[in-house]
């Protein structure tokens, strides 16, 4: 098999109607996968499925439209049964649906908000690695790529929450890889730094801010939602199958300065 092949790969990406998980999703359906495409609202996700499929039939992938809230645990049972139901099996994971209601320092995050970051960015993303590791188990194989940040590798004035929420990711991927490397599972993470996308907006469509920062970075720009499905394909193809238990920084090099 070609390295980063995934024909014969099912994939399910949570938050894949925009932003890096859609270019994931985008990504595995090139590499041949066939690909759950999910967020919240149904018509984004049958947008992006009738896209998926127009553009990338020829190269074997196929895309499904399964819209699902993430941080409720009976739509997340419902995605994973409903994949089960279509395609037999979950080979690949990408827990990528995220929240962030709030921005400032940590002694002012209503509790309403703080609840909101935990509960869609850590225990729905363990709800969901809890849901496909027993028929990946079953299989005696499978990838979960869990979508963090780099945020989790610092402090910050105005993102501390979500900074928590995010390393939460690293450890979930660190010991799920220790916990079910025996049966043949691979664990791992990605923490994307500056990456074009609505959650960075604000920067990126202000041409001083957006210079300032990018003179920060060692690669004097920041990056683009592909770059991080790049990373995404390797994590799940059988390039990275001595792979487990990382978090791999896809941030032009803001985690070394």
């Amino acid at each position: 098999m070609e390295p980063f092949d995934l024909r014969g790969q099912v994939a399910v990406v949570t938050g894949s109607t925009k932003g890096i998980g859609k270019a994931i999703a985008a990504g595995f359906c090139r590499a041949g996968a066939k690909v759950v495409v999910s967020s919240r609202k149904a018509d984004a996700c049958e947008a992006v499925t009738a896209e998926l499929n127009r553009d990338h039939a020829r190269d074997g992938g196929e895309a499904v439209s399964i819209p699902c809230h993430a941080g409720q645990l009976d739509q997340l049972e419902t995605l994973v049964a409903r994949t089960l139901d279509r395609w037999g099996k979950i080979t690949t994971c990408v827990p990528n649906a995220a929240a962030n209601p709030y921005h400032g320092g940590l002694a002012g995050i209503p509790d309403s908000a703080f609840d909101k970051i935990m509960e869609t960015n850590v225990r729905a993303t363990f709800w969901l690695c809890r849901l496909v590791l027993p028929h990946m188990v079953e299989r005696g194989e499978g990838s979960i790529v869990i979508i963090a940040s780099i945020a989790g590798l610092k402090g910050s004035p105005d993102l501390g929450a979500y900074a928590m929420s995010k390393v939460a990711g690293h450890q979930l991927a660190r010991n799920l890889a220790v916990e079910y490397g025996p049966h043949g599972i691979r664990v791992n993470a990605i923490a994307p730094g500056l990456i074009r996308t609505d959650f960075a907006k604000a920067l990126w469509t202000d041409p001083e801010r957006l210079e300032a920062v990018s003179n920060r970075l060692p690669l004097r720009r920041i990056g683009d939602p592909a770059e991080v499905a790049g990373a995404a394909l390797f994590l799940a193809s059988p390039a990275a199958s001595y792979v487990t238990g990382q978090v791999l920084n896809v941030c032009g090099g803001s985690a070394v300065v």
